[in-house]
């Protein structure tokens, strides 16, 4: 017979420490010979990325051992710092001089960049032989310089392409005749309008294949010397093309749905074509599910990713596929095409089992704005029941970006709360990718409107269903997600609580110090400066402080760059001098984002103990947090 709690109360045996130590995050994967290669944060390292592989026996050797942290600085964001030559050479940035490197097994890490603390690299591609990356080049201006360079294995190297604010995703041909890649200038982002631009090597002729208004193409892939396979929103959803260079573009099975996302990092890939001539992609309608397009048709490929999805590596019948499945275990899985196996090569598990994982229930609610997504998790204990007529408390989160995407995954750290009784929200809001470009460009003017209204829309529906405590309902969020925190605090009374991880609270000071990527990101989500200033103190938080009236956590990373701590401390300043109950933790040597094992087992811990001091509960081993 189940034991009767209340709900917030229930044992558990997720632990801080096993969340903090669960399914390692994959930072990209290459299948080199015949062997399997992918990078791998390690949070009890301090958070670094490793890069490991699994030989043809099976065993699993790391081949960028510590102290080598594979980590790009460029755009802040970084990604693909790591790539490898067919041959196992490993090409890595090293975090600490963002210098690229050479290893070989047996051998000492090489440089190949000069040392320069003005210069990053990223977005490193072996092509054809070739070393391709992103060169971001800091100088007296606020705005660098960049290129994509070719990096020949004697230390020097060459400008292929410059002339953008932005470039990515550089493609070598098979000849080495054309180079391919996306750009992009300020105040777009990449998800609002890109260009496919072609560079002919031997002439230095540039042309442009593919972009224009309210076009965002990505992802350029040679499928033959003379063709490129692209993805391409022309008619609102990230669909693939196909274009001979000398002809028009040619719509590969479109869908609804998006093979295609927000470029926050270089080393992003939805789709892999085959050599012969099959593709596998990535296809985003809410859910992820990966297909295989060929010319007999498209089936789907029974690899058990439905969120945050990546096609690493596609080498003949085999497939490299990252992201997470319905447990919300993330890993690697390695697919032949040809035969339907499906090899799990890293992660994929925790240490607890699979009854304590709560399901993903699809939720859609109508708001001001339209229909808004979302995916709750009830909570969940094998062992354990509420009383009769208590309604559970909830946390509702707000991902980053804003524009990014959560899929039908619980993550170890939903699982956290659901098994002490604390049900969670994740919502797609407008300006979210997932859902098409109408979707994500709800937001555009809109940011701390728009998405203050689809979460409180979220959080009332699952109360008013009676589902969740009205009276009990937190809000939780990073960076763009911390912002909508404060904001949905300070505009409505659905929220009890708010936990703000690098939250925004003025967006004219965000304006003023984050970084070149971002810059002008500001202008679509709320309006260019100086023109709109009056709207930025209106929208922001710290424009209103008066407004904040229930209890906020606060946690901050000493070294964020994107939203510096001095966000978090003028919110913590608000708080105090407007008598809210409050705490502020900031945490040193952690960036935009918590990486180490520490911090992730010292935050989980507050922002249990917060919920649990806030709304009257008392969790086993986790004391209620004191709060100033």
């Amino acid at each position: 017979m189940a034991d009767t709690l209340p709900y917030g109360s229930w044992p558990s045996p997720i632990t801080p420490e096993s969340v903090a130590q669960a399914s390692p995050r994959v930072d990209g994967a290459r299948l080199v010979g015949d062997e399997v290669w992918w990078g791998e944060s390690v949070p009890h390292e301090a958070g670094r990325v490793a890069v490991k592989r699994r030989r043809v026996d099976g065993a699993v050797e790391t081949v960028l051992p510590a102290p080598a942290n594979a980590r790009s600085a460029v755009h802040e964001y970084g990604g693909g710092a790591w790539t490898a030559s067919d041959d196992g050479e490993l090409y890595y940035v090293e975090k600490t001089d963002q210098r690229v490197y050479a290893l070989r097994q047996g051998d000492a890490a090489r440089p190949l960049t000069p040392a320069d603390e003005a210069v990053r690299h990223g977005g490193l591609r072996w092509e054809h032989g070739v070393l391709l990356a992103v060169r971001e080049t800091h100088g007296s201006s606020r705005v660098p310089q960049r290129a994509i360079v070719r990096i020949p294995l004697d230390g020097s190297s060459d400008v292929l392409a410059e002339g953008s604010d932005f470039l990515a995703q550089p493609a070598l041909s098979p000849s080495g005749r054309h180079l391919a890649w996306v750009a992009w200038n300020h105040p777009d982002m990449p998800w609002d309008a890109t260009s496919i631009e072609v560079k002919n090597l031997a002439t230095g002729e540039v042309r442009q294949v593919a972009g224009g208004p309210r076009r965002a193409p990505l992802q350029p892939v040679w499928i033959a010397d003379d063709e490129l396979l692209y993805a391409d929103d022309p008619d609102g959803r990230w669909n693939l093309f196909r274009r001979p260079l000398e002809g028009d573009a040619q719509a590969l099975a479109p869908a609804d749905a998006d093979t295609g996302g927000g470029l926050w990092v270089l080393g992003t890939r939805w789709f892999g074509a085959a050599s012969d001539g099959r593709v596998v992609a990535v296809r985003t309608d809410g859910a992820d599910e990966i297909v295989e397009i060929a010319p007999s048709g498209v089936r789907p490929v029974d690899v058990p990713v439905v969120a945050g999805a990546a096609i690493d590596d596609v080498r003949g019948a085999r497939v490299l596929v990252s992201g997470s499945d319905a447990g919300g275990r993330s890993g690697l899985w390695l697919v032949d095409l040809d035969t339907g196996a499906v090899d799990l090569v890293t992660g994929g598990a925790g240490s607890w089992g699979d009854e304590w994982m709560p399901t993903a229930r699809a939720l859609e609610t109508e708001g001001p704005h339209g229909t808004v997504h979302a995916f709750a998790y009830a909570p969940t204990h094998p062992d354990v029941v509420a009383p009769a007529g208590e309604r559970p408390p909830y946390v509702v989160l707000v991902h980053g970006g804003p524009t990014s995407h959560v899929g039908p995954a619980p993550s170890a750290k939903t699982a956290f709360f659901t098994s002490r009784g604390i049900g969670v929200l994740d919502v797609n809001y407008g300006g979210s990718t997932g859902y098409g470009r109408d979707y994500r460009d709800r937001l555009k003017g809109q940011w701390g409107v728009v998405d203050v209204d689809d979460v409180a829309a979220a959080a009332s529906a699952l109360a008013d269903a009676g589902l969740a405590d009205a009276e009990r309902i937190a809000i939780a969020g990073g960076s763009a997600g911390g912002w909508t925190v404060l904001a949905a605090v300070t505009r409505t009374d659905v929220f009890s609580a708010g936990i703000s991880r690098y939250g925004v609270g003025d967006a004219r000071a965000l304006a003023e110090d984050t970084h070149d990527f971002e810059a002008r990101y500001l202008d679509g989500l709320i309006g260019p400066l100086p023109e709109a200033e009056a709207v930025y103190i209106e929208r922001s938080p710290l424009g209103r402080p008066e407004h904040f009236r229930v209890p906020l956590l606060i946690l901050q990373g000493s070294e964020d760059r994107v939203v510096p701590p001095s966000q978090a401390e003028a919110i913590r300043d608000a708080l105090a001098a407007h008598h809210v109950p409050h705490a502020y933790v900031l945490y040193e040597g952690e960036g935009h984002g918590f990486r180490r094992s520490e911090t992730v087992i010292d935050s989980l811990e507050r922002e249990l103990g917060f919920l649990g001091a806030v709304f009257g509960f008392e969790t086993p081993g986790i004391p209620a947090l004191q709060l100033d």
